[in-house]
């Protein structure tokens, strides 16, 4: 049996009595008419059962309507999540969303944002993860419609949307403090990445503020991933005098020290206060359950999206007001014990990590 021929627009302008052109930009919603015009051509649409083609109608507005992001690493809980709400809200908005995993390589991120270039997206949201050495800075300028999240790149003139990371720092800080912990210890991501700086200077400012310094021995630095974490702990443990607490800068830094205190016999909280960042999935269902700094991934998806859509549609983009933070109080944190807790030496034979990046 001979298929049946879809119809066209030409089709539709001669059933409605207009023209192609005044059917197309309707459709696109480019043009007002008057309501019976409007009504004849809906009812040629329904009664040949036709069908706008997407390719050719995105052509004719010049736009792909699709948006790109770029994530570190999808794996990452907290990116995962916010590559989820990203997604339903450019849906919401008309959009297509293609999500693109660098796994934290430069020359992959380089290489995504040319798909602007290339027309393939209208715009990118960037989440990078690593410091920059000037080649992207460079291609962010030399494009348009791109939007930081998380992180920034310094120089870049794009909008940005970052988290309150001296606001969450704070919070995380002062719970501690408030419990009686004095030797407080900060593990960190990248010590060159705007969230590793506005934690580390939140930590600090808020142990002046209990006229307490920062002790260099305390400071760790390394990726925000747990295998850091658990490098950290390893370093602390073999202090003769170890911290009584840390604030783990990323939920994935606290995994790893959870994993090094569970190897080696340390308890949590009785022995080894911990505050984490980021709140991630399930860090309730931990052993204790994670007290967390909470960031809402959610928020984070809805609005890039939004200041996405707006800087490609032309819209003026006032500095974004960052991601606020809240504290959510669960069983890992407890007043420190009389006497710091210490291993015996050979408990900590052949464990002990290279040195680290401090302050």
């Amino acid at each position: 049996m001979k298929k049946p021929t879809a119809s066209t627009i030409r089709n539709v302008a001669h059933a409605a009595g207009v023209s192609v052109t005044t059917v197309s930009r309707h459709l696109n919603g480019r043009i007002k008419l008057p309501a019976e015009t409007s009504e004849r051509i809906r009812a040629a649409v329904a009664k040949l059962e036709y069908r706008p083609n997407a390719i050719a109608r995105r052509l004719s507005k010049g736009s792909s309507e699709t948006i790109g992001l770029i994530v570190s690493d999808i794996s990452y809980p907290f990116f995962a999540a916010i590559a989820s709400a990203a997604e339903e809200e450019a849906s919401r908005l008309g959009y297509s969303l293609v999500m693109f995993n660098s796994r934290n390589i430069a020359a992959k991120e380089l290489g995504f944002l040319s798909r602007i270039d290339d027309a393939q997206v209208d715009g990118i949201l960037l989440m990078t993860n690593h410091p920059d050495d000037g080649a992207l800075v460079q291609k962010i300028n030399a494009c348009s419609n791109v939007v930081l999240v998380d992180e920034d790149v310094p120089g870049a003139v794009a909008p940005r949307l970052f988290a309150d990371n001296r606001l969450g720092a704070r919070l995380a800080t002062e719970h501690l403090l408030d419990h009686g912990h004095r030797a407080v210890a900060f593990v960190g991501g990248p010590p060159a990445l705007l969230s590793s700086k506005e934690r580390f200077g939140a930590f600090e400012d808020s142990l002046k503020r209990r006229d307490l310094k920062v002790n260099p021995d305390y400071v760790f630095f390394g990726d925000y991933d747990e295998q850091s974490g658990l490098d950290a702990f390893l370093r602390f443990a073999a202090l003769d005098n170890p911290p009584t607490a840390i604030f783990a800068s990323a939920d994935m830094l606290a995994l790893g020290i959870l994993q090094g205190c569970r190897t080696l016999g340390i308890a949590v909280p009785s022995d080894l206060s911990l505050v984490g960042f980021d709140d991630i999935r399930n860090v309730d269902l931990l052993d204790p359950p994670l007290t967390a700094v909470h960031q809402s991934a959610e928020e984070f998806g809805r609005r890039a999206v939004g200041l996405l859509i707006d800087h490609i549609n032309g819209a003026e983009i006032p500095d974004a007001a960052p991601v606020a933070g809240k504290l959510i109080v669960r069983h890992s944190v407890a007043a420190p014990r009389k006497a710091h807790w210490k291993l015996a030496g050979n408990a900590l034979a052949g464990k002990i990590p290279p040195a680290r990046v401090g302050i």
